[in-house]
């Protein structure tokens, strides 16, 4: 199945992810995720950009229809996005909000 620019809008807004979040994801350069996703209809560039851009999104939960009309769906429960998983460190201010000792 060849996938369009559409579905990897498409896929990426499912996910809430940014460009940025694909390309760390995937390994794909910000700059080639734009020229992409800028021009409608199958999905161009080099087949191994095309494979790393695709893994990326279905590890990440997406499936990619073809039922006569593309489409994207999520399979499972999204996965956050690259930028989300390191652990934010504690502030002062947010450690007394969260035992609420800091009026709000």
């Amino acid at each position: 199945m060849k996938v369009t620019s559409q579905q990897l809008r498409a896929a990426r807004a499912l996910l809430d992810w940014t460009s940025a979040d694909l390309a760390r994801t995937s390994g794909v350069s910000e700059p080639t995720i734009w020229r992409l996703e800028a021009v409608r209809g199958p999905l161009g560039g080099r087949p191994e950009t095309a494979e790393k851009l695709i893994g990326a999104l279905e590890a990440a939960g997406v499936e990619f229809l073809d039922h006569g009309q593309p489409g994207v769906r999520l399979r499972k429960r999204a996965a956050e996005p690259p930028s989300a998983s390191k652990p934010v460190p504690a502030t002062k201010t947010a450690l007394l909000k969260k035992t609420r000792q800091l009026p709000k």
